[in-house]
């Protein structure tokens, strides 16, 4: 059994065996040193947040048995995909096909953000009213049904090698935990990460109630397509400890801290604010300084 066929053999090992393993280092982070007390126990949170990421993995691996890296093999088998059709050595393939699919991933989250009926879905990220590691695999599987198959897409048309994928998904995975964190870093430190890397303080302004805030900072993982397309805001204008976390008009705890109302929750009301088209909020002259 040669390294490819080993990942692609034990990828389901491997990428439980990295998110069991940061859980656990972020959630004791959090009880360490956390950024902002919360409003909510973590018992009620964590069992409706952890229970929709429960139930996201048996619809993922029952409608998607062979999993994105079953895609991977299977471009490379039937030689799809531009790496595949290019001269391309394996260790240049991998970091492009990564730094790739995180682009594809920043770009779909502007879109769930564009399109009102995508933003019915994607509320339920945004609806939680604290901001911890549970938030960040806290998505409506209709989202994650339909995040599968534009990564399914991707994958076959950049050619992604079945290493670079494992890899992508083992960071998204453990970025999301990261970067939904409650927890402090030093200034100095979070100052020099966020020139790369998504860090907590960056992405909470992200899920602030304020629209303009909550329409900046898309990154998952790098910050450079923020950084390059004009949607990166260094904090949020109350501040990281004064500003509220969620969605305005959704901040019952029966709807949006128990399982059976986050499931509900892109069915209920009018979509008239956040998704980007539909924003009606102007800026304050005190936003150009940002």
């Amino acid at each position: 059994m040669n390294f490819e066929q080993f990942v692609l053999s034990y990828e389901p090992q491997i990428r439980m065996g990295f998110f069991v393993g940061v859980f656990a280092l972020v959630a004791l982070w959090e009880l360490a040193a956390p950024r902002r007390d919360l409003k909510l126990s973590r018992k009620q949170r964590w069992t409706a947040n952890l229970g929709v990421v429960l139930l996201n993995t048996v619809i993922v691996r029952v409608a998607f048995p062979a999993a994105a890296v079953g895609m991977a093999a299977l471009s490379v088998d039937k030689g799809w995909g531009l790496l595949n059709n290019f001269d391309v050595p394996f260790w240049l393939a991998v970091p492009l096909a990564v730094v790739a699919m995180d682009f594809v991933i920043w770009l779909q989250h502007v879109m769930v953000h564009a399109v009102p009926a995508l933003w019915r879905l994607h509320r339920v990220h945004h609806a939680d009213l604290d901001y911890d590691l549970t938030t960040g695999a806290r998505f409506h599987p209709i989202e994650i049904v339909l995040s599968m198959g534009i990564k399914f897409a991707t994958i076959a048309l950049l050619g992604a090698p079945v290493l670079a994928v494992v890899v992508f998904e083992v960071l998204l995975s453990a970025c999301a935990m990261f970067n939904h964190g409650n927890i402090r870093l030093p200034e100095r430190v979070d100052r020099v990460l966020r020139w790369f890397l998504v860090t907590p303080d960056m992405h909470r302004v992200h899920h602030s109630v304020e629209d303009d805030e909550s329409n900046s900072n898309f990154g998952f993982n790098l910050t450079w397509w923020d950084r390059l397309f004009g949607t990166y805001r260094e904090q949020p204008r109350a501040g990281q400890l004064g500003m509220t976390i969620g969605i305005h008009d959704h901040t019952d705890p029966h709807e949006v801290a128990r399982l059976p109302g986050m499931l509900m929750l892109p069915f209920k009301g009018k979509v008239t604010d956040y998704a980007i088209n539909r924003r009606n909020w102007t800026p304050p002259a005190s936003d150009a300084k940002l």
